[in-house]
C-alpha cells in the first residue's frame, strides 16, 4: 500500500495515483511517451539499461515492466532479471552491456560517467543516441526512486510499457 492516500477506483495504484496531481501525471505521461514510444535507442539496449537501474533502485513496479517489443525480441525473463551480471553475460552485445554501465554507473554515482566511458560510449553510439540514453536513464532513476518512496503497490503480474498490448496478456500503465 502507498504511503499516500491514492483513490481508490479502477486501474493500478501507480496509474491511480495520478489522479492526486494531474498536472504532473501530464508531465510524467508525456516524458515516458517520448522515452518508450518515440525513442530511436535500441528496445534491448533501453530496457536492459531500464532494468539495472530498476534493480539499484529497488523499484518492484520497475522490475516487473516488460517492453513487448524487446521480448518479442528475445529479452526473456531470464534476461531481465540477470542484468546485475550484464558484464560477462554471454547473451548481452556490447552496446546492452555499455547501456547497463552507464545505467549503473548513473543510478550509483553520476560522476563516475568519465571520459573512459564516454569514448566508449561514443565508440558504439551516436550523439543522439547519448543524449536519449542520458534522458532515459534520468527518468528511469527519478520515477523508479519516486515509486520506490512512495512504496507504489505492484498491485500486477506484468505491466507492459507503453507499446501495443502483448498477446500474453498483463496490463499497461
Amino acid at each position: 500500500m502507498a504511503r499516500i492516500d491514492v483513490p481508490e477506483g479502477e486501474g493500478l495504484e501507480a496509474a491511480r495515483m495520478w489522479q492526486l496531481a494531474p498536472h504532473m501525471g501530464a508531465g510524467v505521461h508525456a516524458v515516458t511517451d517520448a522515452v518508450y514510444v518515440h525513442s530511436t535507442l535500441g528496445i534491448r539496449e533501453r530496457e536492459v539499461m531500464r532494468m539495472r537501474i530498476a534493480q539499484l533502485n529497488r523499484c518492484e513496479v520497475c522490475m516487473n515492466t516488460r517492453a513487448r517489443t524487446a521480448v518479442d525480441q528475445g529479452l526473456t525473463d531470464a534476461h531481465y532479471n540477470s542484468v546485475q551480471n550484464y558484464y560477462d553475460h554471454p547473451d548481452f552485445s556490447p552496446r546492452e552491456r555499455l547501456a547497463a554501465e552507464f545505467g549503473e554507473r548513473f543510478a550509483i554515482d553520476h560522476t563516475a560517467v568519465d571520459d573512459e566511458l564516454w569514448s566508449r560510449l561514443r565508440e558504439h553510439f551516436s550523439d543522439s543516441e547519448i543524449l536519449e540514453l542520458t534522458i532515459t536513464a534520468g527518468v528511469c532513476v527519478g520515477l523508479g526512486r519516486a515509486f520506490h518512496v512512495l512504496d507504489v503497490e505492484r498491485d500486477f503480474e506484468t505491466l507492459w510499457s507503453k507499446e501495443a498490448a502483448h498477446p500474453k496478456g498483463g496490463v499497461t500503465l
